[in-house]
């Protein structure tokens, strides 16, 4: 069931990972489960599910570019997605998977910008660990109370969320201002 419900979630279903690993943790404290054995279930769902949006991005970018009415992506953006991939990916998918909400569709991008496959399954790999297995000790040591601390992780997704959006906003005025600005005069 973890590693299930954890594919779905790295597939881009917006499946909460705080709540799947934090009652599989639960479990661990009543002793019908163990932290290793949630911990790789967990993990190994992140990769497949990851596989499974990194392909859709990969094999999908002339769909998103070309030939899709309802989601058309800009030539443009996608060589800047591209460029930024290059510099920064490496970075972005490993502390992504650390990051509620986002860490649900990074694949999905690092696919579109043809990321290496082996290379982001690493990255996947080494970003998911720290994430899941604190889930699960959270979880695991937080016991009984387990639905009340779930209900608190919650407030950083709204956090992330903000940050997001603060980030697109500041992102779109940026972007008007230097669109808008009137040419200087040459000398």
């Amino acid at each position: 069931g973890v590693f299930f419900l954890m594919l779905l979630e790295s597939a881009c279903i917006p499946v909460p990972s705080e709540a799947i690993m934090l009652f599989a943790g639960f479990n661990v404290s009543e002793g019908e489960m163990t932290l290793f054995g949630i911990v790789v279930a967990g993990v190994l769902g992140n990769v497949v599910g990851s596989w499974v949006a990194w392909a859709a991005g990969y094999y999908g970018r002339m769909e998103l570019l070309e030939k899709n009415r309802l989601i058309h992506i800009n030539r443009r953006h996608l060589e800047c997605a591209d460029r930024w991939f290059e510099r920064h990916g490496d970075a972005t998918v490993f502390l992504a998977r650390m990051l509620p909400i986002i860490r649900t569709f990074i694949s999905l991008p690092a696919g579109v910008a043809r990321m290496p496959f082996w290379r982001f399954t690493l990255l996947t790999l080494a970003g998911c660990v720290p994430w899941v297995l604190l889930l699960c000790f959270i979880g695991e040591q937080v016991g009984d109370n387990w639905e009340e601390w779930r209900d608190y992780l919650h407030y950083g997704d709204y956090v992330v969320l903000a940050a997001i959006v603060g980030f697109i906003i500041y992102w779109l005025i940026r972007r008007r201002r230097n669109g808008t600005q009137p040419a200087e005069a040459g000398p």
